[in-house]
């Protein structure tokens, strides 16, 4: 009896623990950005947003973080189906290099975009060239994106292609059908909720991207001053209300991806 309370007792205050140790972490930073932004009354809060530089940043992160995105679920289903699908020298390197984005401080990764692409590099000067325009620029700030946010539908993907069974595209192609057909009628489908949840969580880690983004980025308003980079600057200039304004917006759109994944996921185990 006395070890059973023990037990109920150790098994409570580990819990406790776990949801002290989670409510001060993340519930209460992000209750306080939110209490922060209508700190000043909701007028100061709708004037924050309504401010053109304000919103042009917010809709411009929107633009690139999808466009990332988009081009991670293509390159990112691709390099998950050859890891998974084929074998060849150096496998097990490429797949450990996949995680790399996770590991590096993501300014080390705008360091490396500035210096592969950058005005002195010999392909930023053949780009300028050739009349492209890249560091400082849009096409900066998407490959940036597309760094910080490549491991996402890899690793979302992999698991649903190691769990698929041969079998399932054997009797595909014994029924006649072709590579193209199995594919989009056995593996895609297997594959979707992979792809989508690995897609929404690249986007919402990319409107928030910070470190890489603003060393390739020319920071003007209207285009390329991207969210993040405007929210630096109303804290460097004072102005924690209008930061905490567009940081609920950011909030707000990334709890939202975050419940469609999760509906995602469901359906995906239902089915």
């Amino acid at each position: 009896m006395t070890a059973l309370i023990s037990h109920k007792g150790w098994t409570w205050g580990f819990r406790s623990t776990i949801l002290l140790y989670f409510f001060v972490l993340i519930v209460l930073p992000i209750c306080g950005v939110y209490v922060q932004s209508f700190s000043a009354g909701w007028n100061v809060f709708a004037e924050s947003l309504s401010d053109p530089i304000a919103w042009k940043a917010v809709l411009l992160t929107l633009k690139l973080g999808l466009t990332a995105a988009m081009i991670n679920v293509v390159i990112g289903t691709m390099v998950a189906w050859v890891l998974i699908k084929y074998r060849f020298p150096g496998r097990t390197f490429l797949n450990s290099l996949v995680d790399l984005p996770f590991a590096l401080p993501t300014a080390v990764g705008g360091l490396m975009i500035l210096l592969l692409l950058g005005p002195g590099s010999w392909i930023g000067t053949a780009a300028e060239a050739a009349g492209l325009q890249i560091v400082f620029h849009q096409p900066a700030i998407v490959i940036a994106m597309v760094f910080v946010t490549f491991p996402f539908v890899i690793r979302a993907v992999q698991p649903l292609l190691e769990e698929l069974e041969v079998s399932q595209e054997e009797a595909a192609y014994t029924m006649g059908a072709s590579k193209a057909r199995t594919f989009f009628q056995v593996i895609l489908p297997s594959m979707l909720p992979g792809i989508i949840s690995g897609g929404m969580l690249a986007f919402s880690r990319a409107l928030a991207e910070f470190g890489a983004v603003v060393l390739v980025a020319g920071n003007i308003p209207g285009r390329t001053l991207v969210a993040s980079v405007f929210i630096y600057g109303e804290v460097e200039s004072d102005n924690p209300v209008g930061a905490a304004a567009v940081s609920v917006v950011l909030l707000t759109l990334s709890f939202t991806v975050l419940w469609l994944m999760n509906r995602v996921q469901q359906r995906g185990r239902r089915a």
